[in-house]
């Protein structure tokens, strides 16, 4: 492994304290020396990985698991149902309808595959006319997060010929006429420093090019706000949810679509607490808040006396933490965790409990819509060892159905899915699920991949995963353990984990590794911690401040430059979960305790660290992963075990096609059975 690198003479200077940054130049991806670099630390990555003798083993292992049927949850708009199917390993899931899905006659609405023929062309957003006729969805290409509108008439197959360039995903809020739709965007023009500023809402009428579209609403007095557009169930107002970036606050903006010249109305304002919109009645607004409620409740508001001493409580704060309610015929159907686990409850409008669903244990639930009859919805959940399942329940005779049963790829039988609570440093209980094969002897060196991410109020609930099947088939433990900093207790959980208190996230994990190696399930050698986005940067800074506690590190998509992330494409988003090192003293100072860019030792021997990017990943960009490894590598005598991996035609995760999946999950397995214990091999 190279172990010098070009480094330049930069020096920033925070509050008083000079920060080198040598690696500067690795922020730049078109120049040369970037280049060069990255195509060399790609070649010794495929080298090493490649060199293993079960690699292609592996990679056949994990793609048998992933040839199965995946469906999502139906949608009935008009006549028909519209869901996303794949099967045969297909590149993306195609976009089917159907008038029955008792035999159904599916009919292709949008098959992504045929827009790029290696797959990396997606579908992301779908919405649909109020007259069922019109559909307007987006499109991503090679991961970004940058989209294109296009619009479809259903009746005839006829594709407009306008496209609306998107800097990122938006709300698709169609006019009562059918005639156009509101989205939000961020000005095309705007200047690289100011990309994540002035989001606004336009109004874009059928027919025409973008140029043309109207500016709705925005509010150059609070230019960091975001927007996210929708009619009102009764069509008689344009609602905005207004938030700063990817803070789980908000406040909400009305507007009656008969006077489109009017102001917006604030019906909730000051960014105090997360609410979002369920439906409306006329005037009442039903909304899920965290507003005096850490784990949430519903509320109703009359707009026309909308003082918080009328509000209306529908659905009190209860033990469980609220993650979405649907509102579906004449039903609140309300999907809680209880202590991570998913769970259903159906309520009557006013807030009366009708029933708990009878769902398995251990899952998630994904989704509910409605099915077009009063007295059956429809449900999708998934658990660690089954796909994504379909299912209808018919609320009046407590009867669930199959609608899509999808046959789990491994034998459920022989996996055993427990959880347990840990102590972390400070004494908060911490849930961790343990998936491993049946008849599991604590011997202590079992190899074991830890998972965390612990941020955004993002809960870590249980999901299938084809590659995770792989590694406990060929004897491997699986841990996720929900971390402080995510949403699996509400707000008060999320809370205490930001700011000056993300060390408590660090430490959950840290704690979580310590309870596997005393309880007999592993040791060090053979403990491998992953985690990506927020998570890269919880396995970095955890490698750095316990390098002797593991084994192997996946690191993925990390974010590892604490100091300057605000810099990068929208990552000013950000700054209210971490933190602003530049404008606040107190904040560079929590921050660069732990960043783990500017963290790296030269005396310390870290474990072998896998750290991966995408070209097109314009969320957290390559500079995050590139910088960090060249430290790594810079200041380790025996550098040979730190590696970078690059992949392209790809963004930070969403969208990604199979076949690539399939390719980044093999080197990242292979990575663990070569380095964990080379006398461990896969048993296929």
């Amino acid at each position: 492994m190279e172990a010098t690198h070009k480094k330049s003479n930069v020096v920033d200077d925070f509050h008083g304290t000079k920060v080198a940054d040598p690696y500067r130049w690795l922020e730049d991806p078109s120049l040369e020396d970037t280049k060069k670099w990255t195509e060399k630390q790609n070649r010794q990555t495929d080298d090493f990985l490649q060199s293993h003798p079960n690699y292609y083993t592996i990679k056949q292992q994990i793609s048998k698991l992933s040839d199965y049927e995946t469906y999502t949850i139906p949608q009935k708009v008009g006549d028909y149902y519209y869901f996303h199917k794949n099967s045969d390993l297909n590149h993306q899931p195609t976009f089917y309808r159907c008038k029955s899905l008792n035999k159904p006659e599916l009919e292709v609405v949008i098959d992504p595959n045929t827009l790029r023929n290696d797959g990396t062309a997606s579908l992301r957003t779908v919405s649909f006319s109020h007259d069922s006729k019109l559909l307007a969805y987006s499109i991503a290409f090679n991961g970004s997060d940058e989209q294109e509108i296009n619009i479809k008439n259903l009746e005839t197959g006829e594709k407009y010929p306008e496209t609306i360039q998107l800097k990122r995903q938006s709300a698709i809020a169609w006019g009562v006429d059918n005639d156009g739709f509101y989205y939000s965007n961020y000005p095309q023009s705007a200047s690289k420093h100011e990309q994540a500023f002035n989001h606004s809402v336009y109004w874009h009428q059928l027919g025409t090019a973008q140029t043309e579209d109207e500016l709705v609403f925005n509010d150059p007095d609070q230019k960091e706000l975001a927007y996210e557009p929708r009619i009102s169930d009764d069509k008689s107002y344009l609602i905005l949810r207004a938030h700063n970036g990817t803070e789980p606050k908000s406040d909400i903006y009305y507007r009656s679509l008969k006077d489109s010249q009017s102001s917006f109305k604030r019906l909730i304002g000051n960014r105090h607490a997360n609410y979002t919109m369920i439906y409306n009645d006329d005037n009442m607004f039903y909304l899920l808040t965290n507003d005096e409620a850490p784990k949430g409740r519903v509320i109703a508001i009359d707009i026309n006396r909308p003082q918080k001493e009328n509000w209306k409580e529908i659905i009190p704060e209860q033990e469980h933490t609220i993650v979405f309610v649907r509102k579906a015929h004449d039903y609140l159907t309300v999907s809680s965790l209880n202590d991570v686990d998913g769970e259903l409850t159906i309520y009557k409008l006013d807030g009366t409990f009708v029933k708990k669903v009878p769902l398995p244990k251990q899952i998630t639930v994904e989704d509910v819509s409605q099915s077009g009859t009063t007295d059956k919805i429809f449900i999708s959940y998934t658990s660690f060892v089954e796909p994504t399942q379909i299912v209808s329940y018919h609320i009046e005779n407590k009867k669930l159905d199959d609608v899509f049963k999808i046959k789990s790829p491994v034998d459920c039988s022989t996996i055993e899915v427990n959880q347990v609570f840990y102590p972390s440093k400070d004494g908060t209980k911490i849930p961790m699920y343990l998936v491993h094969k049946k008849g599991l002897n604590l011997t202590g060196d079992h190899p074991v991949l830890l998972y965390g991410y612990g941020g955004y109020v993002i809960s870590q609930t249980p999901k299938f995963s084809p590659s995770q099947m792989m590694w406990i088939e060929s004897g491997g433990i699986y841990a996720v353990a929900n971390l402080r900093g995510g949403g699996e207790y509400g707000r008060d959980w999320h809370e205490a984990g930001i700011f000056e208190k993300k060390q408590n996230v660090f430490d959950d994990f840290i704690t979580a590794a310590e309870w596997l190696i005393d309880n007999k399930y592993t040791k060090p050698k053979k403990l491998a911690i992953m985690g990506g986005s927020n998570g890269g940067l919880l396995v970095g800074a955890c490698m750095l401040q316990r390098p002797e506690l593991f084994g192997a590190v996946l690191c993925l998509v990390p974010v590892t430059d604490m100091l300057r992330f605000q810099h990068f494409t929208f990552g000013r988003y950000w700054t209210t979960e971490f933190g602003h090192a530049e404008e606040n003293k107190d904040h560079f100072e929590f921050m660069y305790e732990y960043s783990p860019l500017h963290n790296v030792k030269s005396d310390i021997t870290y474990p072998p660290i896998l750290i991966t990017t995408a070209d097109h990943d314009d969320r957290v960009v390559p500079a995050h992963a590139k910088k960090f490894a060249a430290t790594l590598q810079e200041k380790q005598p025996n550098n040979e075990h730190i590696f970078l991996m690059e992949e392209k035609n790809t963004g930070h995760g969403d969208g990604k096609p199979l076949s690539k999946v399939i390719d980044n999950h093999t080197k990242l397995y292979t990575f663990l059975f070569k380095t964990l214990d080379t006398s461990w091999q896969t048993k296929h």
